[in-house]
């Protein structure tokens, strides 16, 4: 599948079947991470068998079960877009696990911190994790506001401005809040801006990385 059915199939599965990510998927997402980290200045890690981290109360009423790997979202504590940047790339990855064969899951809250599994160095933090693995079910798409709500143009919108909103719209957010903005300035020129509300920065991340996937970096540029 290309990346655009990936963001159409991706959809939170918390049920999972406790199976080990094959060898081969776990090379490739571990060879992604290192090439996001050394992009972003983020410390992320992928916890392989590790059924822990989601053996608490919080993982439990929320239903999650049978994760044993899952994605450690760690990066630099005074870093001003650390949120944003987990968001993106963290949303990047899960979108590669999507179409190697893999469910996904982002959790804010529901996992507690394994002593060992996963580093986090001085200056750091962990800010969630992303759970993975073969989910027993494929998951459900979230409810959307309009395209309306979520954009401003100023003149007439482009194909491809309208296609980055249309794929904005699926991107997960927290509650399902989707709490963002993106506006088409004079020509070719495209802002976006956060709304309030818990994980709203990570939120951004994830709705900027799906814009500019289904619009086409070479159609605009950020301002």
């Amino acid at each position: 599948m290309d990346i655009l059915q990936a963001i159409e199939l991706r959809h939170s599965v918390r049920a999972y079947t406790g199976q080990d990510i094959e060898k081969a998927v776990a090379d490739e997402l571990k060879a992604l991470v290192e090439e996001c980290n050394m992009e972003s200045g983020l410390h992320i890690q992928l916890v392989l068998n590790e059924p822990k981290a989601y053996d608490c109360f919080l993982a439990h009423y929320g239903k999650f079960s049978g994760i044993t790997s899952y994605l450690a979202m760690v990066g630099p504590k005074l870093d001003e877009r650390l949120s944003e940047k987990v968001g993106y790339y963290g949303e990047k990855i899960a979108l590669r696990a999507q179409q190697l064969g893999l469910s996904s899951c982002w959790t804010g809250a529901s996992y507690s911190k394994t002593p060992g599994a996963f580093e986090i160095a001085k200056g750091e933090k962990l800010v969630l994790t992303i759970a993975l693995g073969y989910g027993k079910e494929t998951g459900r798409p979230h409810k959307s506001k309009s395209p309306e709500e979520v954009m401003k143009v100023y003149g007439s919108a482009p194909e491809w401005f309208m296609r980055g909103i249309k794929y904005a719209l699926l991107a997960p957010t927290s509650i399902n809040q989707q709490k963002f903005t993106i506006t088409l300035h004079e020509g070719d020129k495209v802002s976006y801006k956060a709304g309030f509300g818990p994980y709203s920065k990570v939120d951004i991340g994830i709705v900027k990385y799906h814009f500019e996937v289904a619009a086409g970096l070479e159609n605009f540029s950020w301002v």
